[in-house]
């Protein structure tokens, strides 16, 4: 018999589902346990986060530093810009339009003082980190483009095994986990009455990025049609397949062989194409940058924290750098950003796993989204090189295939 698979999606949705169901008659001391369950789970996640951070961002920056030529610059800068615009774009839409639909919920701001009202676990157990989060990502600046400017080869690998390490401890460890640990946050809600509010939150939050991330792709796609000289319309077209695509696998590894043969129908050059299209797997990620923007302003209103453009900028900006780092499995994107959520916007562990559950929830269609967007990429780097070469396009870096994507 054939053993039967659930993707992560599905398993949250059914942690999520369990966790109200069982909160209905579940007697405290038993939940307690999966409280207890969570508290060391988070802090688990609070000593893993700085090493996360060095294990993905060192590797990532000195990969692209050490790929070398001015067409894998470009691309870079030009992907980091599109994951810069999405962040900003959906901070402002947020702004204007998330405090119309999320009312502060007074009985929610237990969240920051969760003795108050929700269970508690029946132990702790303290493990600190070997460093605070900011700590990490600088140090995790300072070598990884401390390897890019030097020409031994000994660190470079050290760390390539060591982003190994973290890639297995995300797939097999952490993420196998995440399902239990929103069970028990989630019985914990219903056990308190909070979990109707967090449930309506959800729903409003998610049609919301829906409708944000077609409008991101209808700007990519006319920025796109304009350098060009196509129709954008008919360029998103024909990238559909790379979307759907990434709707049913949740991985933009996993799609690039759809993506590049759709780009290629674009007119993209050949040459181009095979190498935009794995590299902006890795480092484009204009879609989940949408999602944990909106996702992380909706859980603020929704607590009663402040929340300013001011704030999120400095958020915006660090989380697209991190976002390079981010391994393509799912749910990676958001491990990879929760030590940002942490230092930067003040969430502790019940804001964090509530996040985690919210991101999984539109998992898909951030993939879609950053899919979809790399084939637009690959059009203006393609318009670009064609003005510069006369059409001749001259030998391109090798793609970075030995980075997890």
């Amino acid at each position: 018999m054939k053993k039967i698979r659930i993707s992560l999606l599905g398993k949250v949705a059914l942690a999520i589902g369990l966790g109200i169901a069982f909160g209905q008659f579940m007697p405290g001391s038993i939940a307690r346990i999966f409280v207890t369950f969570n508290s060391l789970f988070g802090e688990f996640l609070k000593f893993v986060i700085p090493l996360i951070i060095c294990g993905l961002v060192v590797p990532a920056i000195s990969d692209l530093g050490k790929g070398a030529g001015k067409l894998l610059a470009l691309t870079a800068v030009i992907a980091y810009g599109s994951t810069l615009f999405s962040g900003f774009f959906t901070c402002l839409s947020g702004l204007v339009v998330l405090p119309q639909i999320i009312v502060p919920n007074t009985e929610l701001f237990v969240m920051q003082n969760p003795e108050e009202m929700m269970l508690q676990p029946y132990f702790t157990v303290v493990m600190p980190p070997v460093m605070d989060v900011m700590a990490a990502l600088l140090l995790a600046f300072v070598l990884g483009i401390g390897l890019t400017l030097i020409s031994g080869t000994t660190l470079q690998k050290a760390f390539a095994e060591f982003r190994d390490i973290i890639v297995r401890l995300i797939e097999s460890i952490i993420i196998p986990l995440l399902p239990v640990h929103i069970f028990g946050l989630f019985l914990n809600m219903t056990l308190s009455g909070q979990v109707a509010t967090i449930l309506l939150m959800f729903l409003k939050v998610i049609l919301f990025i829906f409708v944000l991330h077609i409008l991101l792709l209808l700007i990519q796609f006319t920025i796109a049609g304009i350098v060009g000289r196509k129709n954008p319309f008919t360029l998103l077209k024909n990238m559909m397949p790379a979307y759907a695509t990434a709707l049913g696998t949740q991985s933009s590894a996993a799609t690039i062989p759809v993506t590049l043969q759709q780009t290629l129908k674009n007119g993209v050059h050949e040459a181009i194409a095979v190498f935009v299209v794995p590299l902006c797997a890795t480092i484009h990620l204009a879609g989940s940058t949408m999602k944990i923007v909106a996702c992380a302003m909706a859980i603020m209103l929704m607590v009663g924290m402040p929340v300013s453009i001011m704030d999120f900028s400095g958020f915006i900006c660090m989380l697209g750098i991190t976002m390079v780092a981010a391994p393509g499995v799912p749910g990676g994107a958001i491990m990879a950003a929760v030590g940002v959520l942490e230092s930067m916007l003040g969430f502790d562990e019940t804001l964090q796993a509530l996040m985690i559950a919210l991101y999984i929830a539109m998992d898909s269609f951030g993939t879609a989204c950053n899919v979809t967007g790399d084939g637009a990429i690959a059009v203006v780097i393609n318009r670009i090189s064609e003005k510069k070469a006369g059409k001749n396009i001259s030998p391109v870096p090798k793609p970075l295939s030995d980075r997890p994507i």
